[in-house]
């Protein structure tokens, strides 16, 4: 996304007589970045991703509402999944394409803070719901009898894999 240019006269924000601002390690000037061709390429593919992921997710969504009477506590781990997953897909992939398509924040600070806020959950709660499944499913391998100390236990899992993604995502100040 940034172009190196040769002659550092032709980037216009260096306003100092030596053209000493604006400059890379070599001596050439930096240019600021443009909407290019990768970047549109990039968009095109983020946004077809995210219809897709978009109307899968909302399918299995809609299918572990509606899929029978027993609520299974597997069905409720991939209900969850799902939500995550479309946390990722409405939050993490509009983002960065629109990032992608303006270049630069013009949003202020408060509206950063709170898209990066929700973009590590959904990142961090995509990443600890697997490893609950995980978890669970390994569980279910080594003690298969244990059918309701696992609602028990992928319960609590579930609640800490959900608080863990809160508490990690919040604002460090340093």
């Amino acid at each position: 996304m940034f172009h190196q240019l040769k002659d550092p006269a032709v980037n216009g924000s260096c306003l100092e007589p030596s053209s000493a601002c604006n400059t890379s390690a070599d001596g050439y000037a930096l240019q600021l970045p443009t909407f290019t061709t990768a970047a549109k390429v990039r968009v095109i593919i983020t946004f077809t991703l995210c219809a897709v992921s978009a109307v899968c997710n909302l399918v299995v969504l809609w299918a572990s509402f509606n899929g029978g009477k027993r609520k299974s506590h597997v069905r409720i781990l991939i209900m969850h999944l799902t939500v995550a997953d479309l946390l990722v897909t409405f939050i993490v992939m509009p983002v960065d394409a629109v990032w992608n398509i303006t270049v630069q924040w013009q949003a202020g600070d408060f509206l950063c803070r709170l898209l990066m806020f929700m973009k590590l959950v959904a990142m961090y709660s995509c990443a600890f719901v697997t490893v609950v499944i995980s978890l669970d499913r390994q569980s279910a391998i080594l003690n298969p009898l244990g059918i309701s100390e696992a609602k028990r236990k992928s319960k609590i899992m579930l609640t800490v894999a959900w608080t863990m993604s809160v508490i990690l995502s919040l604002p460090q100040e340093s």
